[in-house]
């Protein structure tokens, strides 16, 4: 991106020097009117700078921050023309478009005009086309708002998904807990410029946010599987285990890695991270443990599809 920006709203954004990695979740703060949203268009690929460049383009999806709900056009056949204008066949367009309406709890809306949908329907619309062709570089412009508690949950996985792939995710959002202890670099927009910036910092350093703790057992020997999803700490458990810990959104993720490990590990314990002290502390010291494999947990997610591993999706600022 250039130097100086002059894209709607009553900032200028000038001296704008940014590098977004592959497999980073980037988020972008600030006041309202700050050039939050230009910076983001920018990166999508909606405006283009008045001075600058913007190199490596990868494949790119963008969430508005207003969705244009107005087009004639029902969600899934809007949805489906999307995917064709991604590059995706017919067959594969439409089924991603049920797909991901069912994901989103939007299904039963499939065929009906867009303009008569509700605003969280439609957001759920909006969102659902972003995602359709795995983007590379995902761009959420406030993409939270209007979505119901289940929709909300989806998002936050599909974009655990996306970054476990190798893409990089950038969003903004008005609440500063969402994908808390997550991201991997943070950048504040003031005053026309893009302030206080932190570079991504290794998984062990982040914020501490909220975390879940899962207690897995693999085979004899066997090492930690790499590369799982969230990058979560590890330490050995006493029953000769694993305890890793990781932030909420990538728990279903490194869940179904572990369960389709080849071999498998056995999941012994799933929960909060400050579960097991709180119980402690409440109920005294711990009885003995019972002898003999653990049961596996019943929540235990199904595992998903492994997603494919993205190419470079940088966005290079000059």
């Amino acid at each position: 991106m250039g130097r100086r920006y002059g894209l709607g709203g009553p900032w200028v954004l000038r001296g704008v020097d940014l590098e977004l990695r592959p497999g980073t979740l980037v988020r972008v703060h600030g006041t309202n009117g700050s050039g939050k949203s230009t910076l983001l268009r920018l990166l999508a690929g909606i405006d283009t700078p008045t001075e600058g460049t913007v190199s490596g383009r990868p494949r790119t999806a963008y969430v508005p921050e207003r969705f244009p709900a107005a087009l004639p056009f029902t969600a899934a056949g809007y949805l489906t023309r999307l995917g064709r204008i991604h590059g995706l066949g017919r067959r594969e367009a439409a089924a991603g478009a049920a797909e991901w309406l069912e994901r989103f709890g939007a299904s039963g809306h499939a065929a009906t005009v867009l303009g008569e949908l509700s605003k969280g329907t439609s957001q759920k619309v909006a969102v659902a086309q972003a995602l359709l062709a795995r983007p590379e570089l995902l761009v959420l412009d406030e993409a939270w708002t209007g979505l119901d508690a289940v929709a909300r949950e989806q998002l936050d996985l599909a974009v655990a998904e996306r970054v476990a792939a190798g893409a990089a995710v950038v969003y903004v959002d008005h609440d500063p807990r969402r994908l808390a202890g997550a991201v991997d670099a943070e950048f504040r927009v003031g005053e026309g410029r893009l302030v206080h910036p932190f570079d991504a910092v290794p998984s062990g350093a982040r914020e501490r946010g909220p975390r879940v703790r899962i207690v897995a057992v693999g085979p004899p020997g066997a090492p930690v599987p790499e590369g799982l999803p969230g990058a979560p700490e590890h330490v050995p458990a006493g029953n000769g285990g694993t305890v890793l810990t990781v932030a909420p959104m990538y728990s279903d993720l490194l869940l179904a890695a572990l369960l389709t490990a080849r071999p498998p590990w056995h999941i012994s314990q799933v929960g909060d991270e400050d579960a097991p002290r709180r119980r402690t502390a409440q109920a005294g010291p711990a009885a003995p443990a019972a002898s003999g494999p653990a049961a596996p947990d019943p929540g235990i997610p199904d595992a998903g599809r492994p997603a494919p591993k993205a190419p470079d999706a940088r966005a290079r600022t000059t």
